[in-house]
């Protein structure tokens, strides 16, 4: 602890979790700046601009608002000041290579009339799966998600164990879906969530069925003008309440001297001095290329046996014309479910049916493509950098973009290459060269029952004295509303160190 410490901090990284972070800090009165490599804020959660075009790079979605709500309401502000939200119903349409299609919603009643559909007489398990995760999300967000804490029984200090057995932890995501629904099209939709979380729903605890409720109970948006538009309300955010924000700045280094935090210094040889950084790279990324070699080789290795989330090459298309049936968010599944999660998180190769996403936001704001055109985003997840070796990411992503036009063909859903007038692919090398993801993992760590709460990797080092994580790779976890949870206590972890 230092009282007489200079309340000044320097965040790496200017992501969701930076830029939370840094307003939090900064409201705490600190002086907080932060120094981002690339042009612009977002992290993964960036833009590309050309052609008429606006793409999102990563999320393309907005769930949890109540999470933006506080962030903003922390400065005295209202969010919906700043940002228009546009509701996204149906949210997600499923399809499966049988021609199986069950889409979800928000609204009960076409909810029910679509799950009907699919297991007649549902309705009854599914008002109960509805019922029990509410009480089980509630549970989840008022004592656990937001917590700091050193050890299980800190994490867990004020939840009843009968309560506790009731998220299902001492079962898989899929085992606790099969509670519910008979079907195998209703348990692998909601299953699908697992995919993001980087882990199989059959390996994965069952407290995460609280993930698609989330989605079912609070709705799907798009901020008009696409997520990025979110990124630049946070920035300016950032800005009002006082927080210095310098892009073009690579950080070369995190200074250490006598396992105490002395500052930065950028890719340029500037040094900047400051008691407390904060890193809004990934954790592993932070340890194996920005610290300097004090690391004991011992909690090296600790800390790069983190299991991951796996990588995504993802394409950005510009297509002439409006696309016959794809709405704005389509997870296209295989029909060896079980094979294709085995073959990407234990395996480690690219599925033989492969799964992906598509996301067509001009579906929902036609602003996004002048000319009545449309805008396409394809995720395609693969496993590691590491796992997958030396890849010819050219070849691979020709092939790869054959295999969803055929797919998306196989549906009636036609694209013809002629009428892609615009392409950019992001490979994992480049999702790890240009936004620091360790191994190319695009979700950070995965969320194993010996991933989560204090197990999780931590959000400040026990051994270096002014050094913090936020963001996606540390505590809670992956994904847009968690970031900035993950900003939060960050600041109220610095708050303690300092006090």
């Amino acid at each position: 602890m230092n009282t007489n410490m200079n309340k000044k901090a320097i965040i790496v990284g200017a992501g969701i979790g930076g830029l939370s972070t840094a307003i939090y800090l900064q409201l705490k009165g600190y002086k907080v700046s932060v120094f981002e490599s690339n042009s612009q804020t977002g992290g993964r959660a960036n833009v590309i601009k050309s052609n008429g075009f606006t793409f999102d790079t990563g999320p393309s979605l907005l769930n949890y608002p109540w999470v933006f709500e506080e962030l903003f309401s922390s400065a005295g502000k209202n969010f919906y000041d700043y940002i228009k939200l546009i509701k996204v119903d149906p949210s997600i349409s499923f399809l499966w290579q049988d021609g199986t299609q069950l889409s979800l919603s928000s609204d009960l009643h076409t909810l029910i009339t679509q799950f009907e559909k699919i297991e007649p007489q549902s309705t009854p398990n599914l008002l109960k799966y509805l019922n029990d995760n509410y009480n089980k999300y509630k549970l989840s967000f008022d004592h656990l998600v937001g917590k700091n804490a050193n050890t299980y029984f800190q994490w867990i200090n004020g939840v009843s164990p009968f309560k506790l057995l009731s998220f299902g932890i001492t079962h898989s995501f899929y085992h606790d879906l099969n509670k519910y629904f008979r079907s195998r099209y209703i348990c692998e939709a909601l299953g699908s969530y697992s995919m993001y979380l980087g882990g199989s729903p059959y390996e994965l605890p069952g407290i995460f069925t609280i993930l698609p409720y989330g989605e079912l109970a609070y709705g799907l948006t798009l901020p008009k003008g696409g997520i990025y538009s979110l990124v630049n309300a946070i920035e300016k955010l950032a800005r009002e309440v006082g927080v210095e924000i310098h892009v073009n700045k690579p950080v070369s280094k995190i200074l250490v001297d006598d396992y105490k935090i002395l500052g930065i210094e950028l890719s340029t040889g500037e040094k900047i001095q400051s008691p407390i950084v904060i890193s809004n790279v990934d954790v592993l990324t932070t340890y194996n290329y920005l610290l300097p070699p004090i690391i004991s080789q011992k909690k090296l290795k600790k800390i790069n046996s983190t299991k991951m989330t796996p990588s995504v090459l993802t394409f950005y298309w510009g297509v002439k014309g409006k696309i016959s049936g794809l709405p704005h968010h389509t997870i296209f599944l295989p029909n060896d479910y079980r094979n294709a999660f085995k073959q990407l998180t234990k395996i480690g190769s690219i599925p033989d049916e492969l799964p992906f996403y598509c996301s067509v936001p001009s579906a929902t704001d036609a602003e996004l493509a002048q000319d009545r055109n449309s805008v396409v985003f394809i995720l395609i997840p693969l496993p590691l950098l590491s796992q997958m070796g030396i890849v010819d990411w050219k070849l691979e992503s020709i092939q790869l973009k054959q295999k969803v036009l055929v797919r998306m063909k196989q549906h009636g859903i036609e694209i013809d290459k002629s009428r892609i007038i615009f392409e950019k692919v992001l490979t994992p090398e480049d999702w790890k060269n240009k936004f620091g993801l360790y191994d190319g993992s695009a979700f950070g760590a995965s969320h194993t029952l010996f991933q989560m709460g204090p197990r999780r990797l931590k959000n400040y080092d026990s051994d270096i004295q002014g050094l913090f994580f936020t963001g996606a790779s540390t505590t809670p976890g992956t994904g847009l509303p968690m970031t900035v949870i993950s900003g939060k206590m960050t600041a109220e972890r610095i708050e303690e160190y300092v006090h």
